[in-house]
Formats: C-alpha cells, structure tokens, sequence
C-alpha cells in the first residue's frame, strides 16, 4: 500500500512512546521497601499494567464511561496492593503511584529528537487511551510537542472500538486511509487497520520489562514494521 497519502501519524502513546514499567517498577518497589514487603516488582508493575488496560480496553462499548485511565490505574493499584501484602499503604502512597508516578512516564529515549523531525511534514499526534492530564503532564516532563493530543476520554469509545479510531479521524478532519497509526502493539494497529488506517508497527522490546512483551510479533499486514522511531521517519522519507 502507498505511503503517500499519508497526512497525519496518530501515536499510541502508552507503551509505544512512554516507557510505564520502568516507573511502576521503582515506585512499588520503594513503597514495598517501606513496609518490609519483598517481591518481583517488575511483575507487579506488570500485573498493574494488565488490570488496568482490562479496565479501558473497549470501555465505552455498553454505556458511557465512568472513569478514565488514572481512575483505570487507581483500581488495578488497590487490586495489585490487595493480593500483594501491601494493604497498609496509605491514600497518599497510593495516590502517588497513581498520579505521580503515572504523570511523569519517560519517554523512550529515541523519539523526542525523531517527533520534530516527523512533525515537519506530518500532523503528529497522541492518540490514546491515556488521559489528557497523563499526555500533558508527561509531554511537559519530556519536552514533547504534540500538534493534537486525541485520548478516547473525550471520545467516550476506547480502543479496540471503531468509534474510537472513526473520531479520531474526523477531528483531524481527515480520511482514515490518510492517518497512520504508530504502536507497538498489534490489538491497536489490527483495530485502526479494520477502519481505513494505515499502520506502522514500532518494535519496544523492553516495555514489559526483562520478560518482552506479550505479544513481540507484528503482524506482517501492517504498511511499515521497524524498531526504531528514526527507522520509521526514513522509511517516511523524513530526514
């Protein structure tokens, strides 16, 4: 499929661009360090992970959502902390792990000198399940400068829903054959594919920590594999 129609890239966000295990992994493990609790935090960061992307995959699809992804990390915490002797740990701990933490992600290291580049000739923005705030907040931390920052909070219909992938589409004012999506993983790509667009798959070997993700292995129908974000600028023809 031609590459040339492209106008705007649309970035998963979480995962993709932030790296969340590396700075839910620490953070459990100082509060477990406080309260004598040993464990695998790297696996706990993990276990919070899949909770919480339970909490806001197709959320949305029945009735209107409740909460968004901060709500979505707070509740896989408290499970998390629950079954994991950590019970004790105070509003203001948990709080802390959820916002704190959560709202100042860092970035992979090769993408902010890649978004500007990529911003020169495309529209360049987050795409997410992410919250505004977790987008803002981390974009200041990074020194990312987004064109357009699109979570499906305002959309009411999160990723894997098609509603979710249509809007994002119309608020650029644009065909989905024309947007892009940039992720690492293929349930998002798979699902922006079924609408009209085009999709690149960004290989991020260590978001899961030292275990890979769980699902390395794109799918060879995607319009660009590669792993790295300056592999995808020159395979976008950006310099």
């Amino acid at each position: 499929m031609s590459l040339d129609d492209i106008k705007a890239l649309t970035f998963d966000t979480g995962g993709t661009i932030l790296d969340w295990h590396s700075g839910f992994r620490g953070a459990l493990a100082k509060l477990g360090a406080k309260y004598g609790v040993e464990k695998d935090w790297g696996e706990l960061a993990n276990e919070m992970r899949r909770q919480s992307l339970g909490k806001m995959i197709n959320l949305g699809e029945h009735e209107a959502p409740a909460y968004n992804f901060d709500g979505g990390h707070r509740m896989a915490l408290d499970a998390v902390l629950a079954a994991n002797g950590l019970d004790a740990a105070t509003e203001e701990e948990r709080h802390s792990i959820c916002w704190d933490t959560a709202h100042n992600f860092q970035c992979w290291p090769d993408f902010p000198g890649t978004l500007p580049k990529l911003r020169n000739k495309y529209i360049c923005a987050s795409f997410t399940i992410l919250s505004f705030r977790i987008i803002i907040d981390t974009a200041k931390r990074n020194g990312l400068s987004w064109d357009a920052v699109i979570s499906c909070e305002a959309i009411g219909k999160y990723k894997m829903l098609p509603e979710a992938y249509q809007t994002a589409a119309k608020y650029l004012q644009l065909d989905p054959s024309e947007c892009c999506m940039v992720a690492c993983h293929n349930f998002d790509l798979d699902a922006a594919k079924k609408v009209g667009f085009k999709t690149a798959f960004v290989r991020r070997p260590d978001e899961w920590g030292p275990s890979g993700p769980p699902d390395p292995t794109p799918n060879p129908e995607h319009d660009i594999i590669v792993d790295t974000f300056p592999e995808l600028a020159e395979t976008l023809g950006v310099k």
